[in-house]
């Protein structure tokens, strides 16, 4: 009685601390330290592994819960049995579906990415969530990576600025975000298994800095530890990655949690820094054993009160046990306008030679809406990444409630899923899209086409295309899309493909053969009202790509490399600190289409660029002022970006890398100046000998750009 008295009266203390958007409030950590102390060695061990399969231990006898995950970086997943993976099939368990991971990049809008973060966080605690299992973080290395579409892009920066405001606003909401997965899981293909070989440069340049971001930046409360070994150690048992990087180096407070059955051992996870087990068979958590390990001298107590520690800072930082807690609020008017407001700046508009877009209703009769992606659920399948929806509003739907009686919409499914199935003895049959076209379906869809004003193919991928644990074998359209785009346009020179997808898609075949092209992605509840209001000029596309779209897949730097899938279960980085755009530019490969590249129905002028100063030293800050005119008769919205260029560099570098971006909305004729600022020290690379970051002295190019390849402008700064 003594003790639940002790330990309410230090909650009654704490409830009344001003919550806060991120970070860890240090006025928690006396009551931790007086709670590690009334625990005995049995309850500490209970609170570092799971209790059920997406729940870990609490102590019933000091008032401590058990901690709620939940899956669900674009919409909290469906509730499923304590102890397996079977859904419940409740009747309150909908929520809204978000969209997904490239989707919210392709925004390259910080505020939009708080607001998604803050809506998600706020559904999680409506049902009951303490940890939300996202956002993915991972930077794209391939496009055929099945998991892509869950992660936000190529770039470091575009992944980091996303990552720390999606992490703020899902924090806000008194739940913890935990970023996954740490490190470098950039293949579906063998993840289990494959052991990675980088240099430490690449590792530091490429692969962690959304990690340190999320953590000095947003303070975020969780980190999840991949399937992947790096150098020969299991990521869950990594010593130099959990501990002496994340935790030692970076200064880490929260809890490390392992992938569902991800961890490979009890004594070498838990000195290397691991604090939850979570996943695998019931009852048999490696950690389930720390207490015996703890008797026999393997592991120091202090270590399991370390996890223990980070456990209750989780706990405490999100107010579970407080009264005062945020309450969370699902499926509200402003949560799916939230879900349309992304959707529609998501949308990026890659071609549109002959100015086909905004479509005229005054002047259409008629449209032949075409393929099995206009009406296909988009929030199902994925595998983890599932969201039952409330509800999805497909494109057929979109474009019908746009135009009402006054339009005449003709549907042809023009393909239809299907896969080869190979049985491999695994767990999962090896599968991949049925590449031959179905003659009578594209037969069907040539006939609406022919007799319509404008065919409109809803092509790409769909949620069993793009899935966790399995990767694509190749990036073209499946099913036989390429042959019903021929079909289809031969037949109507007002052909529009939107490609409905999460990642890159060789698009080659719709280039040539259509003179409008949209990337609509899997875009959530709201994703075909967002996409008619774009098709019909209600809403001005603004979205840019947050990867490249590569002519043929051997471009890109890992595959030129023959450095993936790997060999012998093992992946060497060979392009190192090249990936993405970073390739393409250094090797002066032409893409198909380029990093930061999307169009606008109206253009935008650059003007009157220049530096707060011309010579630097490492400690100030560079500060890019420039003018954008919106010359066009819309309003739109431009994405300034800013790249910065080492000629003649004592070391391998980059052509360019983005340092800096804002979006910025104007009005026809309006002209705005504004400015970008970034620090000298972004300007560093990562010495191996050395072991520290350096800033190279020397010239240094700024290079304002409407994309990685689209630059306006350049401004020369000198760095002493």
């Amino acid at each position: 009685m003594l003790i639940l008295l002790f330990i309410s009266c230090q909650l009654e203390k704490s409830s009344s601390v001003e919550q806060t958007t991120s970070g860890y409030d240090p006025k928690f950590e006396p009551v931790i330290d007086s709670i590690v102390e009334l625990l005995t060695l049995e309850e500490k061990v209970h609170m570092v592994h799971g209790s059920g399969m997406f729940v870990s231990g609490g102590v019933e006898r000091l008032g401590i819960p058990e901690l709620h995950y939940t899956d669900g970086p674009t919409g909290i997943r469906q509730e499923l049995e304590r102890t397996s993976w079977k859904p419940l099939d409740l009747t309150t368990d909908s929520v809204t579906f978000f969209p997904t991971g490239t989707a919210l990049a392709a925004t390259w809008n910080e505020e939009l990415a708080f607001r998604c973060g803050q809506a998600i966080g706020s559904e999680a605690n409506a049902r009951g969530k303490h940890i939300l299992l996202g956002p993915g973080v991972n930077i794209i290395r391939t496009p055929v990576c099945g998991r892509n579409f869950e992660y936000f892009s190529e770039d470091p920066f575009l992944n980091s600025r996303i990552t720390v405001n999606y992490v703020k606003g899902v924090q806000s909401q008194n739940v913890a975000a935990c970023v996954k997965h740490y490190a470098a899981n950039n293949q579906e293909f063998q993840r289990w298994q494959v052991n990675l070989l980088m240099d430490e440069r690449t590792l530091r340049e490429i692969y962690l800095p959304v990690y340190e971001a999320a953590i000095k930046e947003a303070g975020v409360y969780a980190i999840m530890a991949s399937y992947n070994k790096l150098r020969s150690d299991w990521l869950s048992e990594n010593d130099y990655m959990l501990y002496q990087i994340l935790k030692k180096e970076l200064g880490f407070k929260g809890a490390v949690i392992s992938d569902w059955g991800g961890t490979h051992s009890t004594v070498k996870a838990a000195l290397a820094g691991l604090d939850i087990e979570m996943g695998g068979r019931m009852n048999n958590h490696h950690f389930s054993y720390l207490a015996d390990s703890v008797r026999a001298g393997l592991v120091p107590e202090e270590i399991i009160d370390d996890k223990v520690r980070r456990v209750l800072r989780v706990m405490y930082n999100t107010r579970i046990m407080d009264s005062a807690r945020i309450a969370g609020k699902a499926n509200t008017p402003e949560n799916m306008q939230l879900a349309y407001d992304v959707a529609n700046e998501s949308i990026v508009l890659l071609k549109n030679n002959r100015n086909l877009l905004p479509l005229d209703a005054e002047k259409i009769k008629s449209i032949a809406v075409i393929g099995e992606n206009a009406t296909q659920v988009q929030s199902r399948g994925g595998f983890t990444a599932d969201v039952k929806a409330r509800y999805e509003i497909s494109p057929l739907k979109g474009i019908k409630q746009k135009v009402g009686t006054g339009i005449e919409i003709k549907y042809a499914l023009g393909y239809q899923e299907n896969f080869v199935m190979i049985d491999t003895g695994g767990r999962w049959p090896y599968r991949y899209p049925d590449p031959n076209p179905n003659k009578e379906l594209i037969e069907e869809a040539v006939m609406a086409a022919k007799n319509s004003d404008v065919a409109i193919i809803f092509a790409g991928n769909n949620r069993n295309v793009e899935t966790e644990v399995v990767d694509r074998e190749s990036i073209r359209l499946p099913f036989g899309q390429d042959a019903l785009i021929k079909a289809v346009s031969a037949v109507n020179h007002n052909t529009i493909v939107v490609v409905i997808a999460g990642a890159a898609c060789d698009l080659n075949v719709a280039d040539s053969a259509v003179s409008c092209i949209l990337y609509a992605w899997f875009n959530g509840s709201e994703a075909g009202n967002a996409l008619a209001d774009v098709l019909f000029g209600n809403v001005n596309p603004s979205g840019k790509l947050p990867f490249t779209i590569p002519v043929k897949l051997e471009d890109i730097g890992a595959h030129s490399l023959n450095a993936y899938p790997g060999k012998n279960l093992e992946v060497e980085y060979k392009e190192g600190i090249l990936v993405g755009y970073r390739w393409f530019d250094t090797q002066q490969i032409d893409p198909e289409y380029c990093f930061g590249y999307g169009l606008s129905y109206t253009q935008f002028d650059y003007s009157d660029a220049k530096t707060n100063r011309k010579v630097y030293s490492p400690d100030h800050e560079i500060e890019v002022t420039l003018s954008v005119q919106n010359i066009g008769n819309l309003t739109g919205k431009e994405i300034v970006q800013v790249y910065i260029q080492k000629k003649n560099s004592e070391i391998v570098r980059a052509e360019k890398e983005l340092k800096a971006f804002k979006k910025v909305e104007l009005q026809s004729g309006q002209k705005e100046s504004i400015t970008l600022v970034f620090q000298v020290n972004d300007l560093a690379y990562y010495s191996i000998e050395e072991k520290r970051w350096i800033v190279e002295p020397g010239e240094y190019t700024i290079l304002l750009g409407s994309s990685s390849r689209d630059i306006r402008d350049e401004l020369i700064i000198r760095i002493e």
